[in-house]
């Protein structure tokens, strides 16, 4: 297959993710492969939720859309003008995916295939439907997929390299097992937000999307906030209050009840608007309904700060306060170029 071949059938891809928007999903008749898929993928995203309680149909038709608007000949074509792909020998890549938030492990798979590897998927038993279906398609529009893509349920065995996610515990066990293998081995990674008081609402408003887009699971999700001394949650609380209905999730609520309890009851002093606490914390990863936050003296010391410890933060977002941020509100849509953990896939991927 040419790099062409497999770039037009992506871009076929995105063009039958387009037509899922919640509430509003119609069929485009132009877009290949409608005929088998498209009623079977609304079946899937409104069943999505009974194979994982936190794939809400909302949560489902984001990331999809997010997929859709990545997917196109445009981000394609500037995703990998960097590249030379034309001496990339094709290897077998074992990919463990996580399972935190619908099709996580996507950019992944889309990156082994792109570079001309096979690919051997492990999933997440938590996210086991959304793949699967999407790879089905592919295949279905170019066959050429078919003897590249393998799914693996027990052991893996016979691949070249490997790609997994998981928490720092289960990244040591992943380091040891696929020592002799060349490896990117994911971490638990956070992001946070570094406030001055002069933020407006609309921005606080997208700030409170960063945060409990996905009810909070991702590692691109702000979990912590940097503030100077002296700062008013007053304007944060008032902008987030948009997202409130997120307690009538009774998932996202048990977490609420039982983290804030916990709270209580080792005395830590927090604050509370009925669906969020926020607690002053060092540490970077706050629990589902939980922000943590801490203040800074001033902006050159904080940016230090967070350079020496950027192997815990995935996103940072500001106002343009501290370099390499981004806006808020754009944590859960990443560019194809925005590569998890700042590891370039490609360039791995193009040398193993």
């Amino acid at each position: 297959m040419t790099l062409d071949t497999k770039k037009n059938a992506f871009v076929k891809l995105g063009k039958f993710l387009c037509q899922f928007k919640e509430g509003n999903c119609i069929k485009d008749e132009t877009v290949l492969g409608n005929d088998l898929f498209f009623e079977k993928f609304i079946d899937l995203i409104q069943l999505s939720q009974s194979h994982n309680g936190w794939y809400t149909p909302d949560q489902v038709f984001f990331s999809i859309q997010s997929w859709a608007e990545a997917l196109t000949e445009e981000n394609l074509d500037k995703w990998l003008s960097g590249y030379d792909l034309s001496k990339v020998a094709p290897k077998k890549v074992a990919l463990i995916l996580a399972g935190n938030i619908p099709l996580v492990g996507f950019h992944d798979f889309l990156s082994v295939l792109i570079t001309g590897h096979d690919v051997l998927v492990k999933t997440s038993s938590n996210d086991q439907h959304l793949l699967p279906f999407l790879v089905n398609y592919l295949i279905a529009i170019e066959s050429g997929f078919k003897n590249k893509i393998t799914f693996v349920e027990g052991k893996m065995e016979g691949f070249d390299a490997v790609i997994a996610t998981g928490s720092n515990n289960t990244a040591r066990y992943f380091e040891y097992y696929f020592k002799e293998k060349p490896s990117i081995i994911r971490k638990n990674r956070n992001s946070v937000a570094v406030l001055n008081g002069n933020e407006t609402k609309e921005e606080l408003v997208a700030l409170g999307e960063d945060i409990f887009r996905y009810f909070g699971l991702g590692c691109r999700n702000v979990s912590k906030l940097f503030v100077p001394k002296g700062y008013s949650f007053d304007s944060f609380f008032e902008a987030v209050f948009e997202y409130q209905d997120v307690i009538h999730y009774e998932k996202y609520a048990n977490n609420y009840d039982y983290n804030k309890a916990v709270f209580l009851m080792s005395n830590f002093k927090l604050l509370d608007n009925g669906f969020l606490t926020i607690k002053e914390d060092s540490s970077y990863g706050s629990p589902i309904s939980s922000v943590f936050y801490e203040y800074y003296d001033d902006l050159g010391t904080l940016e230090s700060k967070l350079e020496s410890e950027n192997d815990q933060i995935q996103c940072l977002v500001s106002n343009n306060l501290v370099k390499n941020s981004i806006g808020f509100g754009t944590t859960q849509k990443p560019n194809l170029w925005d590569y998890a953990d700042n590891v370039d896939t490609i360039s791995f991927l193009s040398t193993i």
